[in-house]
């Protein structure tokens, strides 16, 4: 029999009972996702928490005194990621017996890793160690130049295999190989074949492959926020803001499912992985769920929901995004204000399934006793939002840059956390002292965790790199013919490939790898082939197409290890619950679309806050509509004949200018009325048929 571990409300009061071999399984899940595999113990246990603090240094000295440059500072930090990779994931993840035990450690670095460690470190930090001999060597290679690049392309494939999964390894590879014998190649996909010197010199040496820009955004920005995240997560905002949504939303109808899904969203602040924010949110709000009668495969898939989107939720939202920015060569916030409206968007709609589920299920929300008290929540926790509430105003007021902006943010965090903890001793009358080892040991532990989130990222961007040099170096060029091909040059087909694509490759790679791969493969195309046919799709949109698609394969099934880290939580099984959690997730996919051929979504060249309100608020209400076809509820269950109808709301709303056109009428505006006049009709109807309904009990 588990042990039994009773999760307990801000108020002290029992909340829901859950077992604690479900929490350290979806602990288990996700550490073994973002921060390895490895817990060595003796002297080694000491090299990790070293080389990732030591990570963390040169990152905070790089963004605040320490000058370098740019092609410097992404070798040493590919250099730290390899050292961690090596050190933190074993060959294998299933124990291997007899001889080559070795193979899966996990009690210690085996010497194999620690040479290879060291090895790769080396080969990711030949580039600064010797950069002007390269570049005044460029296309005429030493062979030292040649044997280096070529390990460190091997040794990255190894570390993403380790770090990601096999499937960016193979992808890259598949590229790798290609190039090399495309003369052989049939007729149409062939051209000139590379030679060894000249991939290496793409690839390896120069800053068109893996010190790309998206290493580079790895290294400048993505670090920093991990940074701050692990430091928010460590000093407990992750509970604070769960009990703070359940406080506010607690006692409403289906209320934990709401809490689940603001909270999530504020946790995208402190995580921007799917499955950390499963486990950081999931252990409270699941079991609430469950305890006001969720059944477990829809609480589980809730939350799967909310925690996938929270990679959208503006102003931070995940690596991909900056790599957005730094690619379009636009600020950080022109990524934010395009991603705002489909993000609350999204959320206000799964808020609405949450109630719809509710409704369907006759549930309420948890007693007042049951319910933290706001008050008290927020007196405990008001500190973590000074860090949140600097970083916002530097973005936002004075729009500094996102690295000098987390660097503030860090900055406050860093006193927030040494002095809560002897504040706290202090009120309580207790020794202060003891208050300042703890917040210490806090920073050190958010740190040491930083670092180990990072490798993800950085090993993914690197190897990443690859694909994107090798379609430099001539397959671009077939690719978009062969899309273009597929798809017939019909712009509805191009972006469902891709789409479907992005999925597909979504279950193998981590979000960032999947928007690079896609970014690069299809986003320039989607623009080209839709002006040959007369539809101008903004950059942008195409970005951040690819850049949802592969945040939603984090709960497509079968692979999908968000809908795995929840049903270990809710006792569910995980392919239902990666199906019903897919599910839910299809307003964001159908959001998504929408924003291709309707651009008043994504606000380009909008820059007007009444139009914005206005456009947010029928994109609302033709999200709701699809939400409510797919559910087959809005105030009651529907009619067959009220499906079509909703549908019919969901595509005036959300693309008013197309309805406009085609039905003659003189403006966008007055589809918006058409739309709004069938939805209220709608409305109205069901609730004159619920006002008749029987009630269940009676």
């Amino acid at each position: 029999m588990s042990e039994e571990r009773r999760v307990i409300s801000a108020k002290g009061n029992p909340g829901s009972i859950i077992s604690e071999d479900a929490i350290e399984e979806a602990r288990r899940i996700a550490e073994e996702e973002e921060t390895g595999y490895r817990h060595p113990g003796g002297w080694q246990k000491y090299i990790i928490p070293a080389v990732a603090i030591g990570w963390c240094i040169f990152q905070l000295s790089i963004a605040s005194w320490l000058l370098m440059n740019s092609v410097y500072v992404r070798a040493i930090h590919l250099g730290f990621a390899m050292l961690l990779a090596y050190f933190c994931f074993p060959a294998k993840k299933k124990p291997v017996k007899g001889f080559f035990s070795f193979l899966s450690e996990r009690e210690r670095i085996p010497t194999i890793d620690l040479v290879l460690a060291v090895v790769a470190c080396l080969a990711a930090l030949y580039l600064w160690l010797d950069y002007e001999g390269v570049m005044s060597r460029y296309g005429a290679l030493l062979t030292r130049d040649i044997v280096i690049g070529a390990i460190l392309v091997i040794l990255l494939l190894e570390a993403a295999r380790r770090v990601v999964g096999p499937a960016l390894s193979v992808i890259a590879a598949l590229f790798t190989v290609y190039v090399f014998f495309a003369e052989h190649m049939p007729e149409a996909f062939a051209f000139k074949s590379a030679s060894l010197a000249k991939y290496v010199d793409k690839i390896a040496l120069s800053t068109e492959g893996i010190y790309g820009i998206p290493l580079d955004v790895s290294a400048s920005v993505v670090f920093l926020f991990v940074l701050f995240g692990a430091m928010l997560e460590k000093a407990g905002a992750g509970k604070f803001f769960i009990e703070l949504a359940l406080s506010l939303l607690g006692r409403f109808k289906g209320g934990p499912a709401k809490a689940a899904i603001v909270g999530s969203g504020l946790t995208g602040l402190v995580s921007g992985s799917s499955i950390a924010n499963i486990v950081t949110t999931g252990t409270f709000t699941i079991p609430l769920m469950k305890k006001v009668g969720y059944p477990p495969t829809k609480a589980a898939a809730i939350e799967v929901a909310a925690s996938t989107d929270g990679q959208i939720a503006p102003p931070i939202m995940g690596a991909a995004a900056f790599i957005i920015a730094e690619y379009l060569s636009v600020p950080y916030l022109d990524v934010v204000k395009a991603a705002a409206i489909p993000a609350f968007v999204s959320y206000a709609t799964l808020f609405f399934i949450a109630h719809v589920e509710a409704t369907k299920l006759g549930l309420r929300g948890l007693s007042p006793e049951e319910t933290p008290r706001f008050l008290e929540v927020l007196k405990g926790g008001v500190q973590y939002l000074i860090p949140i509430g600097v970083l916002v105003y530097e973005l936002v007021v004075p729009r500094h840059s996102p690295e000098l902006a987390a660097f503030r943010a860090i900055v406050v965090l860093f006193f927030v956390m040494i002095i809560q903890h002897p504040v706290g001793r202090w009120r309580r009358g207790e020794p202060v002292l003891p208050g300042f080892r703890q917040g210490f040991d806090d920073v050190v532990r958010a740190m040491v965790s930083g670092g180990r989130n990072m490798v993800t990222v950085a090993i993914a961007t690197a190897a990443a790199g690859i694909i994107v040099g090798v379609v430099t170096m001539g397959i671009g060029g077939i690719i978009t013919e062969v899309v273009e091909y597929l798809s017939g040059g019909n712009i509805f087909a191009l972006v469902a490939i891709t789409a479907i694509a992005s999925l597909i490759l979504g279950m193998g790679l981590p979000t960032t790898a999947t928007y690079i791969v896609m970014a690069a493969l299809t986003a320039p195309i989607i623009v080209e082939v839709g002006a040959a046919n007369g539809f101008i799709v903004p950059l942008m949109a195409a970005h951040l197409f690819c850049f949802y698609f592969g945040i939603l394969a984090d709960d497509t099934p079968p692979v999908g290890l968000a809908a795995y880290a929840a049903s270990a939580i809710a006792k569910s099984p995980p392919i239902p619950t990666g199906i019903q959690g897919f599910l839910y997730d299809i307003r964001t996919a159908m959001i998504a679309f929408m924003f291709i051929f309707n651009h008043d979504l994504i606000l380009d060249g909008v820059n007007s806050w009444g139009l914005a309100g206005l456009i947010f608020a029928s994109a609302c209400i033709g999200n709701f509509c699809f939400a409510a076809a797919t559910q087959g509820w809005f105030v009651t269950k529907n009619k067959f004949y009220e499906v079509p109808l909703f549908l019919a709301v969901t595509y005036i709303m959300m693309q008013p200018h197309r309805t406009a056109k085609y039905l003659g009428l003189p403006n966008f505006y007055a589809a918006w009325g058409l739309g709004l006049f069938i939805f209220v009709l709608i409305y109205v109807n069901q609730v004159r048929r619920k006002k008749g309904e029987v009630p269940v009990h009676a």
